[in-house]
């Protein structure tokens, strides 16, 4: 197993300024970082950042999210196209940085809404789309780990249940889902059994407190989480998701409208320690 960390507490482009979080977080004893990658048509910045992290003895995930423009269940097939380049795009970035999972609501379009449940017809344009995605990620040596949201940030996939649904349809491989204790704490009754229900399809998983502050400070059922993950022995990376208000677009995006921790540095730490406690690593 691996604890990581999301670097979208500080940006959502890594540039070299931020390599001195890299070595802090190592210093830690973090084993990898998650990168935001939501533009893929410049492998070459990610050249450069696997290198470093090479260097620095840390390995890699990867996050992405989707554009309207790009959206994987549109009935429009252009729209589809676009998401299908589009996540080839992050997956070559992805493997220039030897980021070996690429996580995130790949399904569909981040933050739109049909005003109704999701269809039948809906779901097969996203298995479909998924499937052309998948063999992507094959070639690419990267391995896909669909996320659910919880229902005020999309309506297509918003339950354990329904993740493992589409990936079992999407039937592939390099199709597999993740499991984020924040949406879960929203959308299930238990978080040991939506864990348990989904078994060895969970590839990756985020710790992510209530508020999206630093875990183990909040009202997430953390016993049940760990229990859960435990019982179907996964052996991933524990990827702590926390936002702050580094940067005014990303906030507004994850609706952080306050301060939920007194220094992200203090974070990654009291963080780290929570998840080795809980992992006895």
């Amino acid at each position: 197993m691996k604890i990581g960390m999301n670097l979208l507490l500080w940006t959502d482009t890594i540039r070299p300024e931020h390599d001195p979080i890299l070595e802090q977080l190592k210093a830690i004893g973090f084993d990898s970082v998650e990168l935001p990658i939501f533009d893929g048509s410049d492998t070459a910045p990610y050249e450069r950042l696997g290198k470093r992290l090479r260097e620095l003895g840390l390995a890699a995930t990867a996050v992405t999210v989707m554009a309207p423009q790009a959206n994987p269940i549109s009935p429009d097939a252009s729209v589809r196209k676009a998401a299908v380049e589009h996540l080839d795009g992050v997956l070559a970035c992805c493997a220039a940085a030897g980021a070996e999972v690429l996580c995130g609501p790949i399904h569909s379009a981040l933050g739109q809404f049909s005003g109704a449940a999701p269809t039948d017809e809906e779901f097969k344009l996203g298995v479909d789309t998924l499937q052309r995605v998948a063999e992507k990620a094959k070639g690419h040596g990267v391995l896909l780990a669909c996320e659910y949201l919880n229902r005020f940030e999309n309506y297509f996939l918003t339950t354990a249940e329904q993740t493992a649904r589409f990936v079992d349809a999407v039937g592939h491989p390099s199709c597999t889902m993740m499991y984020d204790s924040f949406h879960a704490h929203i959308e299930e009754k238990s978080q040991k059994a939506a864990i348990v229900s989904c078994g060895d399809r969970i590839t990756h998983v985020h710790v992510s407190e209530n508020d999206r502050g630093t875990p183990g400070t909040g009202q997430v059922h953390w016993d049940e989480y760990f229990e859960g993950l435990r019982a179907i022995g996964f052996d991933g990376s524990y990827t702590i998701e926390a936002f702050g208000r580094a940067l005014p677009a990303l906030a507004a995006a994850t609706r952080v409208w306050r301060d939920l921790f007194p220094d992200p540095m203090g974070l990654c730490r009291d963080g780290f320690a929570f998840i080795k406690q809980r992992t006895g690593r």
